[in-house]
């Protein structure tokens, strides 16, 4: 079992920049994919981006692609999500997750188990 805290959620003005941390619990964070979610007030949750297990492969979802950078430091047991550019449709509660550890790659949210308590981000305009 893993357990997530994110961190470093904030306001800041469109065009700027944050970068969300995720530190996980437990000696086997390398095991686990990881991902980063989204959801919007009114909104389904949405994936955002994964990365493997050693941070070889990363993969993002169309409306942050160029703009964010997902990475994952295993000595640290922490994920990464920087995000540049930022725009008013951005704002949400982001939330990092980890699927089951024999899972080798997935966007879809139903097969993430483990789930932070979110971070918020609101960007202004």
């Amino acid at each position: 079992q893993v357990q997530l805290v994110e961190s470093g959620g904030g306001l800041v003005q469109a065009g700027g920049s944050l970068r969300l941390s995720c530190a996980a619990s437990g000696r086997t964070f390398s095991t686990y994919v990881m991902g980063w979610f989204r959801q919007a007030p009114g909104k389904e949750r949405e994936f955002v981006s994964t990365i493997s297990r050693s941070g070889g492969s990363t993969y993002y979802a169309d409306s942050v692609k160029g703009r964010f950078v997902i990475s994952r430091d295993n000595a640290k047991n922490t994920v990464y999500l920087q995000m540049n550019s930022l725009k008013p449709e951005d704002t949400a509660v982001y939330y990092c997750a980890a699927p089951n550890p024999t899972t080798t790659w997935t966007t879809r949210s139903s097969e993430y188990i483990y789930w932070g308590q979110g971070t918020q981000v609101t960007v202004s305009s």
